[in-house]
């Protein structure tokens, strides 16, 4: 024979239930939506906006310390995915990467022991060096507004991005 919930177990459930109806309405993604280059053609052809790329490499421990503490801060991915079309690229892919009609390659293959893409070539170099992480911001109309070759903590980076 099933029995009833007892008032109090009934009323336990109510209000577990009305605590996670919150969550059911939250639209804002838990993660910064990460263009690659050809998908950002094609955003900024349907609708311009602000672009920030993010240069990376694997050996770059402040790179790992800017994906475990600043890009997992909540308001560090609202900004990124309401005003800007963000982008993360490892300087050092071997990827080519189709762009405004143009191929771009890692040309330094074979030929330096931390071979440089020809987008981080373009974008993130300093007095002709490449640091990581490098982050560069972008206007509407695809031209650099801002770079930072350094480590941001989320204030500094949100300071940036506004």
């Amino acid at each position: 024979m099933l029995s009833s919930p007892t008032p109090s177990a009934a009323g336990l459930l109510s209000v577990l239930f009305l605590m996670t109806l919150p969550l059911f309405g939250q639209t804002q993604p838990h993660t910064i939506q990460w263009l690659t280059f050809e998908q950002l053609e094609d955003s900024l052809s349907v609708e311009p906006k602000k672009v920030f790329i993010d240069f990376y490499t694997d050996w770059c421990r402040y790179c790992r310390k800017m994906d475990r503490e600043v890009f997992t801060r909540p308001e560090v991915i609202n900004l990124l995915n309401e005003e800007y079309y963000a982008v993360r690229l490892d300087a050092e892919t071997e990827d080519t990467i189709s762009f405004g009609g143009r191929q771009f390659i890692n040309d330094q293959l074979g030929k330096s022991r931390r071979p440089l893409h020809q987008l981080a070539q373009l974008l993130a170099l300093r007095k002709g060096q490449f640091v990581a992480p490098t982050l560069v911001m972008l206007d509407e109309e695809f031209r650099v507004t801002s770079r930072y070759f350094t480590y941001l903590d989320s204030k500094r980076l949100i300071r940036a991005l506004e």
